[in-house]
C-alpha cells in the first residue's frame, strides 16, 4: 500500500487544512476569520466539512482512509447517528461507510455544560475497485468534525484539477445540511450535482449573522457563482434590530462585491418556519420535547415587539426584497429568491420540519430541484 501525504491539493470545499497532533483537519474559514471570533459554536461547525470532499485519480482497486471523528452526545437525546462518508467513482455513488469510536463531546443543553472524551482514528477500507483509471470521491460526513490521519492505496494518485464554473454559497444550519442523512444529500449538494458546478459551502450551522469576516472570506475566495441565504438565525438570536439588519446587509454586500464586482450574487430569504414568521426570536429548546428524548425548537419572542424592530421571517424577507430590488438598479448581476420558492406553505403541510426548524431529507431534494430549477436556469445562466 502507498500512503499519500493529504494536502489541500486533494481536497475540495475547504480553505484551508491545519495540521494537529493527529493528521490534518479541514476548515471552511480561514485562520484569519477564526481568530476574530472566539465562538464555540461557530468553532464546531466550520470544521465541520459539510461539502468537503477528498478528489483524486488512481487505477487503485483499494484505498484506505484513516479518520478521527468527533461525535456530539446530548444528555438526555437519543444518540446521533454516525457521521456518513459517500464514496464515488467517476460521479458515481459506489459505496457509504461510517467511522465508529473517535473522540466524543458530551453536551449538556440544560446547562451549557460540555465534557470532551478522546478516542483513537478509524479505518474507512474500500475495496473492490476497478483497475481502470477512475476519479475517485471521498464526501466526508457534513455534521461531523474529522480530522484526516492518512490515505493509502494500492496504486499512486493524482490530483484532479477542479472542472467547471465554482459555486460559492453560504447559509446557516439548512445550508450546513442539518437532517439530511449524507454529505451528498444536503441541498447544495444535490444542487451542484444537478448543475454540474463545484460547490464551496461555506453554510454554518447557528452561525449566519452577517459577519463581516464571512463576507471578507467570500471576497477572497474564487467563485463563478455565489449565494447568500440570510435572515434565520438572526431571528434565532435575535441579535439584531430592523434599523441595524439594513446597513448589516449592505455592508456585507458591498464586501462580497469589493472582490467580486460582477459575478452572479443572489440573495435568498428564509425559508418557510411557521414559529418564526410573524413570532420574532429568540428561539428556545421546547423543554418538554427534550424531556421525552426528542429536539425540537420553539419561538419565544412576543409579537407585540415587531412596531419596535424587532425582526421575524415576514419583515426579513421584505426587507431582504426592498435591499435588492434597491440595489439591483446599479448592480445588474444582484438577483433575489424569496426562501419559500424553495420551501413553502404547502411544502409544510405535506413534509412540516420535523424539528419545527430544519427539513428532512425529503425536503433536502425538492429544495435542491427547486434551486436548479430557478437559479442555475435562470438568475445564474449564462
Amino acid at each position: 500500500m502507498i500512503t499519500t501525504p493529504i494536502t489541500i491539493d486533494l481536497l475540495r470545499g475547504a480553505l484551508e487544512l491545519e495540521t494537529t497532533g493527529r493528521g490534518v483537519l479541514p476548515h471552511r474559514l480561514p485562520a484569519w476569520a477564526r481568530a476574530q471570533y472566539d465562538d464555540a459554536q461557530m468553532t464546531m461547525v466550520e470544521a465541520q466539512p459539510s461539502g468537503g470532499r477528498l478528489v483524486f485519480s488512481t487505477r487503485a482497486t483499494v484505498v484506505e482512509l484513516d479518520t478521527l471523528p468527533t461525535k456530539r452526545d446530548y444528555t438526555g437525546a437519543p444518540p446521533r447517528p454516525d457521521g456518513v462518508y459517500d464514496v464515488l467513482v467517476d460521479g458515481r455513488l459506489v459505496t457509504q461507510l461510517t467511522a465508529t469510536g473517535g473522540d466524543v463531546i458530551t453536551i449538556d443543553l440544560m446547562t451549557g455544560s460540555t465534557e470532551t472524551r478522546e478516542g483513537t482514528p478509524q479505518t474507512l477500507h474500500i475495496a473492490g475497485l476497478s483497475a481502470a483509471a477512475k476519479t475517485v470521491e471521498i464526501w466526508l460526513p457534513h455534521d461531523e468534525t474529522t480530522e484526516l490521519v492518512a490515505l493509502r492505496t494500492d496504486a499512486p494518485v493524482e490530483p484532479v484539477p477542479a472542472a467547471g464554473r465554482v459555486w460559492l454559497h453560504h447559509g446557516s444550519s439548512i445550508s450546513h445540511g442539518s437532517n439530511a442523512t449524507h454529505p451528498t444529500g444536503t441541498w447544495p449538494a444535490l444542487a451542484a450535482a444537478q448543475a454540474g458546478v463545484e460547490l464551496v459551502n461555506l453554510g454554518f450551522g447557528g452561525s449566519a449573522f452577517l459577519q463581516p469576516f464571512i463576507a471578507r472570506t467570500i471576497r477572497d475566495t474564487p467563485a463563478d457563482l455565489i449565494s447568500v441565504k440570510l435572515g434565520i438565525n438572526i431571528v434565532n438570536a435575535d441579535n439584531l434590530r430592523l434599523r441595524s439588519f439594513t446597513p448589516a446587509v449592505h455592508g456585507f454586500l458591498d464586501t462580497i462585491r469589493d472582490g467580486h464586482p460582477d459575478t452572479p450574487l443572489l440573495v435568498v430569504s428564509p425559508i418557510l418556519c411557521p414559529i418564526h414568521e410573524d413570532t420574532p426570536g429568540p428561539t428556545g429548546w421546547d423543554l418538554s420535547a427534550l424531556a421525552a428524548g426528542e429536539l425540537r425548537f420553539v419561538a419565544t419572542g412576543n409579537p407585540d415587539e415587531i412596531p419596535a424592530g424587532k425582526l421575524t421571517l415576514s419583515v426579513i424577507r421584505a426587507e431582504l426584497a426592498r435591499i435588492t430590488a434597491q440595489r439591483a438598479a446599479s448592480d445588474p448581476n444582484l438577483h433575489y429568491l424569496d426562501g419559500r420558492t424553495l420551501y413553502g406553505e404547502a411544502d409544510n403541510a405535506e413534509h412540516p420540519l420535523s424539528d419545527d426548524l430544519h427539513p428532512g431529507p425529503e425536503t433536502h431534494e425538492s429544495m435542491a430541484a427547486r434551486f436548479t430549477e430557478h437559479v442555475f436556469k435562470d438568475a445564474f445562466s449564462d
